[in-house]
Order: structure tokens, then sequence, then C-alpha cells
């Protein structure tokens, strides 16, 4: 039986901000792939001034393509330059074995798979 297009929601991406035990919290949801990875850096870059330590909690981020993983090297870089710790906690298989692919995952944080914890 075929579905309808309006029965599949549509990738998008959310980002919550929270503050959690001295760091900056972001949980990260849905996709974040070229279409979102602007929304994401620029968020993400806004925090910064006023953050020592950020946490992106990766757990409910569902996909991340080439854009994606080039987003979070982009606000890493940033991060970096402006003294602020920036780590990864929580992710799924997918977003682990690219992270693990690209070199990434030792850089943001090796956390195991599940829910956030902080690093």
């Amino acid at each position: 039986m075929p579905t309808n297009s309006t029965d599949t929601p549509s990738p998008q991406l959310t980002l919550r901000v929270d503050a959690r035990d001295g760091a900056t919290v972001v949980v990260c949801e849905g996709w974040l792939t070229a279409e979102f990875a602007p929304k994401f850096k620029t968020e993400i870059k806004s925090l910064i001034p006023g953050a020592k330590r950020i946490v992106l909690d990766l757990t409910p981020l569902t996909f991340m393509d080439s854009w994606g993983i080039g987003a979070l090297v982009g606000v890493y870089v940033s991060a970096r330059t402006a003294g602020c710790e920036i780590r990864v906690a929580g992710m799924s298989k997918h977003v682990r074995e690219l992270l693990k692919l690209t070199h990434l995952l030792s850089v943001l944080g090796d956390t195991s798979p599940g829910p956030m914890k902080l690093p």
C-alpha cells in the first residue's frame, strides 16, 4: 500500500539549550545535514562567547551527513580559538560510526552510545 508523502515527517533540526553541571548543554535532535548545517553553526557559535564548556548531546540526532561533520568541525575550531571546550555526548550508532571514520570521535569526546553522559 503506497504511503502518502504527508505521512512521513520532513527532516528538521531542533536545538535545545540548557545549563547543566557547569556546562552549556545543547540537545541536537533530528538531522544535521546540508540543509541544517548553517543553522547549527550560527546557533552554536552564538553560545561560545558566554560559555567555557559546551556539550553537544547528539543522542536524539538521527542522521548526519558530510555537511554535518563540517559544521561540527567549524564550531569546534571556533570554540577552541575562543578558549571554550566543546565535546559531544551520547550518539546513535550511525553518528558514532561517522565520527569514528573521520577520526573526530577522539577529538570531540568518546562517550558510549545511549543516554547522554557529560564527559
